[in-house]
């Protein structure tokens, strides 16, 4: 007789059946996916047992390559030979002008796309096509070891993307064939790895990022398995690859090396200062040999340090603001998770645990941590742990605004608030029968809208006409925990609604994010005093707006001639300072018409009293 499995109504008859989930560190240089099976977590190393795979993809004739086979044929043929795309990722095509001659692409300029779109042998691709090439190789990794398709993955990020990055990333990995749980910021997804979101007291940690390129300090708080971000920081032109050019620079010097140096010698050099580096993570001193110019010369580790404590500094130095932004004490953080290839480097190591006054957690492969910490967080999204709950509450690296009269940013959404929010702020016309507002949506610190980011414009229509200012507009700024956007206008009155989700095609890089807060802490001033002109030159328009509205309804009724040219002469007045006037100077004009309109005032007053009161007896009148 055969036995047959009977279950739960809504349950599976698959005695044993998981949804099959991943987690991918798209990376700059290398990617990775990692994967839960049986309880332990592993990434998935390729046939040749490589665990890492260079972000490089190479357009041949009729294939596409990726990974090492790509990066073998970077040297022989770069311009069909994509790497470092993440670094163009939700960028638009004014933004690669920014970066020179950094990326030796060749950008097609004939394209309608707002999309920068690199030439190759197969035509145009951008960096989502090339990012959703890499996602491709990964995700068959992921299903060759597995045997089954992939439910869902969970793709990390640099807590700096903002939402045109974000949702770049996505594009990608929808172009893959990838069903994406959520994204997760880089540093969350380290102390995940760690068990931190398991451990039963309350905590705050910092997670300090040092790769090749970049690095990113976030301070997060753990309470019960939720964690928040409550800041982040970092340098996003400080990394390894700094340590290669301080060696460098060293070597050229102690050889006696002068004049230009032609880039094949530079590169000859930094493939021998980035092996000096590497060997001396382990070893107190290397050989460096340079066999172009028959030279050689030791290094040691004291004086690699030496070399690289400047750097190193410079990161503890965007620590030490990060812990200000966070509003806690340096003594407050119990853990320090070390994330990045670079902090292999022993000094890093030793100034993070002496800078911290505790020993940095290393146990992990610091090239695998985020993709460990994101296979996890999959597993629990996929449904394969209904009994474990974890809560991410990542934060906004740039404040979100909307732009109002003046040319005035406004924030609604501040920076370092946690995600998801939403967050409301009301508004009114600014003229007589306004039936339509503008609505304009910018990303950044600083107070006016010139000196952000525009995000999206979209428009209100349908305003019934009122008084100037007494419409009620009520906007909300909506970000999801993946940290995307959608903006709802709507006039309370009478119920008419706008509303956008924002898909920018382009992005703000970390530079230019590190770049927009410092501006807003070094131009404080400037941007208090230009913010107090911009609000004092919109109340001097409000205050002409009135005067030509009431004057064209009783002016001439109630004012003698030389009553109302008096005001007609300091309204033109005031109309003629408006462009160049100082602050003051504009107060003061305002100041002069309301004293020069006093008794016009009045005379209003009393006509609408008398208006009010026209036919009625002292028993009918209300006190």
């Amino acid at each position: 007789m055969a036995l047959l499995q009977i279950s739960e109504p809504g349950q599976t008859t698959a005695p044993h059946h998981r949804n099959y989930a991943a987690g991918i560190d798209l990376g700059t240089t290398n990617s990775l996916v990692a994967i839960n099976r049986s309880g332990q977590v592993e990434t998935l190393p390729d046939s040749n047992n490589q665990h890492l795979l260079p972000s490089v993809v190479h357009y041949a004739e009729d294939s596409i390559l990726v990974g090492y086979s790509a990066l073998q044929l970077q040297a022989s043929d770069p311009l069909n030979t994509l790497s470092s795309v993440k670094r163009i990722m939700g960028r638009g095509i004014e933004d690669i002008k920014s970066l020179g001659n950094i990326l030796p692409y060749e950008f097609d300029g004939n394209n309608d796309s707002n999309v920068p779109r690199i030439i190759t042998r197969q035509g145009s691709v951008s960096a989502i096509e090339v990012s959703a090439e890499i996602l491709k190789i990964l995700s068959k990794r992921a299903e060759q070891t597995m045997g089954e398709a992939l439910s869902g993955v969970v793709i990390t990020v640099p807590a700096y993307f903002d939402d045109a990055q974000r949702q770049a990333t996505r594009d990608a990995a929808k172009l893959a064939g990838l069903n994406v749980y959520r994204l997760l910021n880089e540093p969350t997804a380290a102390a995940v790895a760690y068990g931190l979101d398991q451990q039963t007291e309350e905590g705050t940690i910092a997670v300090y990022d040092l790769g090749g390129g970049t690095f990113d300090i976030s301070i997060l708080n753990l309470s019960k398995g939720v964690f928040e971000v409550l800041a982040t920081g970092g340098n996003s032109s400080l990394g390894g690859d700094d340590m290669d050019h301080a060696i460098a620079e060293w070597l050229i010097k102690q050889a006696g090396i002068e004049g230009d140096i032609d880039p094949f010698m530079l590169r000859q050099l930094l493939i021998a200062s980035r092996k000096a580096k590497e060997d001396l993570t382990l070893q107190e001193t290397t050989q460096i040999k340079l066999k172009e110019l028959d030279y050689s010369i030791s290094l040691d580790r004291e004086q690699f340090n030496h070399l690289i404590e400047d750097l190193v500094n410079k990161t503890l130095r965007s620590c030490r603001r990060a812990i200000r932004d966070a509003k806690i004490e340096k003594e407050d953080i119990q853990n320090v998770v070390m994330v990045g290839g670079s902090t292999r480097v022993p000094l890093v190591v030793e100034q993070v645990g002496h800078f911290f006054g505790c020993t940095p957690l290393c146990d992990l492969d610091p090239d695998r941590v985020v993709a460990i910490g994101a296979a996890l967080q999959a597993d629990v999204l996929a449904g394969n742990k209904p009994d474990q709950e974890m809560l991410l509450l990542d934060v906004l690296p740039l404040s979100l605004c909307i732009e109002t009269m003046g040319g005035l940013s406004e924030k609604i959404i501040s920076r370092n608030s946690p995600l998801p929010v939403a967050r409301a702020q009301e508004f009114t016309t600014f003229k007589d029968g306004q039936t339509a507002m503008a609505i304009h949506v910018v990303q950044g610190e600083r107070e006016l809208v010139t000196d952000c980011r525009s995000l999206a414009h979209f428009e209100l229509r349908g305003i019934p006409p009122m008084t100037a200012g007494s419409a009620r507009i009520k906007v909300t700024y909506q970000v999801d925990a993946d940290g995307l956007m959608s903006v709802i206008a709507e006039e309370l009155r009478s119920g008419i609604k706008a509303d956008i989700v924002i898909k920018p095609s382009y992005g703000l890089t970390d530079g230019e994010v590190e770049s927009m807060l410092r501006d807003s802490m070094s131009h404080a001033k400037e941007d208090i005093d230009s913010r107090m002109l911009a609000e004092q030159q919109v109340e001097a328009r409000r205050v002409i707006e009135a005067i030509d509205s009431a004057l064209s309804q009783d002016g001439h009724e109630l004012l003698a001639d030389d009553e109302y040219n008096s005001i007609t002469t300091a309204r033109d007045e005031l109309e003629k300072l408006i462009p160049e006037a100082t602050t003051e100077q504009l107060k003061k004009a305002i100041k002069n018409i309301e004293v020069i309109s006093d008794n016009y005032v009045a005379k209003r007053m009393n006509a609408s009293v008398q208006k009010v009161l026209s036919g009625k007896n002292i028993n009918e009148v209300e006190i």
